[in-house]
């Protein structure tokens, strides 16, 4: 893999006599074919956290040059490995950044929301946890909420029947929008490459007594995310695999 950096500003630097804020945060974003919509999520996102690595998993777009446009560090795979291999790859590359104390998983895809994020950050500024993990179940339902049927259906089954999952107190272990401090991000070694790094993640909590919380926060679900929705066959694959990884040893 190669890695470019792009991004003027890092943590604790300034631009003229303008501190950067939170400069000791770092975003990291997977991405696999999202050459039509990152360079906007990440100029978005740029506007509120200057520090951020998208990891390009051998996409066949011109996602790398959207992530060079929009001025984000950029990493390579030259072949596709998953997006639990990305999320690893970028969370090394993010750690070994000076001043790197926070690190956020963020979606390619425009369903994450930076207000979210900075909810998330201030708590673990705030409070006595290591990662916070954010959930669709963490209120009431509301009319206008966007989560669909089938996805509410596989996501609750995951959690059913998932042991670990219910005694961390999670209600949406799948969600990928996860804030963590660096002692998360140095112990973080993800072996699953592809979407059952998720079940993966919350083996991980469980196994090295990480303090964890849950933040409700609001997914954003438009026709582009939808059409690479999560079937009830891919949620039931994802438990088949997390079966193999906690057989894989350490």
């Amino acid at each position: 893999m190669s890695g470019d950096s792009v991004r003027p500003t890092g943590p604790g630097e300034t631009v003229g006599d303008t501190p950067v804020r939170n400069s000791d945060v770092w975003l990291v974003v997977p991405c696999f074919n999202e050459g039509t919509v990152i360079e906007d999520v990440l100029r978005e996102a740029g506007k509120t956290f200057p520090n951020i690595v998208a990891v390009d998993d051998g996409s066949t777009d011109d996602s790398s040059l959207a992530i060079h446009r929009a001025g984000a560090h950029l990493v390579r795979h030259p072949v596709n490995l998953g997006q639990g291999a990305a999320i690893q790859t970028g969370v090394e590359y993010a750690r070994s950044q000076p001043g790197a104390q926070y690190f956020v998983t963020f979606d390619a895809d425009g369903q994450h929301q930076v207000k979210d994020v900075l909810t998330m950050v201030g708590r673990l500024r705030s409070e006595p946890v290591d990662i916070v993990v954010g959930t669709r179940f963490g209120r009431p339902r509301a009319e206008g909420d966007q989560v669909p049927l089938i996805k509410r259906i596989v996501l609750k089954t995951v959690v059913l029947l998932s042991p670990r999952t219910r005694r961390l107190g999670l209600t949406d272990a799948h969600n990928g929008l996860r804030v963590f401090n660096r002692r998360v991000a140095e112990d973080l070694n993800l072996r699953m490459n592809g979407m059952s790094h998720a079940s993966e993640f919350v083996e991980l909590m469980d196994a090295r007594g990480w303090r964890v919380a849950e933040e409700p926060v609001d997914i954003l679900y438009t026709e582009y995310s939808m059409s690479k929705g999560q079937s009830l066959l891919n949620g039931i694959n994802i438990l088949s695999d997390g079966f193999v990884g906690r057989r894989l040893p350490r």
